[in-house]
């Protein structure tokens, strides 16, 4: 079995045989505000799709950044601290301050492995940034994930890439070569701009550009309507698959709604 649930913004619940992990835990309610650094906030548009308290019990939680809008302060009051975090080194730091034990830093191209039942579940560290130039010191490190689940034989059953909040870089180049046969990108979009005009995460044309890159055989557009910031709307990504030829790769999926990966 493989399903993903949609919570909002980037959050997901993925189900990946005996395995549950949530991604990205951003649960601030509508007309609240998420705090993005440098004294700059963005409020909530939207409402997501479940309390912490509708959660079931976690297997691990992937954190691809310590943004407001990915780590908020509803998960970090709500949210066993016992819980396995995977997530970049220094977003491991933080959270180690806040007494989430669990937390575990990976670097680039670093695994982290998770057993039950005899299946198996890795999480692989791949690159994402944030922003390019100088910018790239104003803002966290990110990372994407590539989960890799396994059948107690060994089958690899489901492949899944979570993209982060990156932009489109070279060193993205490498995943498919490690990577091959990707079943599902949850792709994060928005185009999200900061004061300034600086893009800080994929628009539509960026994102159809990762999607030619990454060649999965199924996309999941998220992290695109529930801010102020996010300035590259659905319908941005929607138009440019389609005038590429590759709208039937992608699934779009509401809050709330669950489908089979």
């Amino acid at each position: 079995m493989a399903e993903l649930t949609c919570i909002g913004t980037a959050t997901v619940l993925l189900r990946l045989g005996p395995f549950t992990v949530l991604t990205d835990p951003n649960f601030l309610h509508r007309g609240q505000f998420a705090y993005l650094g440098k004294g700059i906030v963005s409020r909530r548009l939207t409402e997501p799709a479940l309390s912490v308290e509708d959660l079931p019990e976690l297997d691990c939680v992937v954190l691809s950044h310590m943004h407001g809008d990915h780590w908020d302060r509803v998960a970090k009051r709500g949210l066993d601290r016992r819980v396995r975090i995977l997530t970049t080194t220094k977003a491991a730091r933080a959270l180690h301050r806040q007494k989430f034990a669990g937390a575990e830093g990976l670097r680039t191209w670093q695994s982290a492995e998770l057993a039950k039942d005899g299946h198996t579940l890795s999480l692989t560290a791949v690159p994402g940034r944030h922003a390019r130039g100088p910018a790239r010191a104003l803002l966290p490190p990110v990372m994407g994930g590539v989960l890799d689940h396994r059948e107690p034989d060994g089958t690899l059953a489901t492949r899944l890439y979570l993209t982060g909040d990156t932009l489109l870089i070279d060193d993205l180049r490498e995943i498919p070569r490690r990577f091959p046969a990707i079943d599902t990108a949850v792709v994060h979009l928005g185009g999200t701009t900061l004061p300034g005009g600086l893009v800080v995460t994929m628009d539509g044309r960026q994102g159809t550009d990762l999607v030619e890159l990454i060649r999965p055989r199924s996309v999941v557009p998220v992290h695109y309507d529930d801010y102020g910031v996010f300035k590259s709307p659905l319908s941005d990504f929607l138009a440019e698959v389609e005038r590429r030829g590759l709208a039937r790769l992608v699934r779009t999926v509401r809050r709330g709604d669950t489908i089979a990966l």
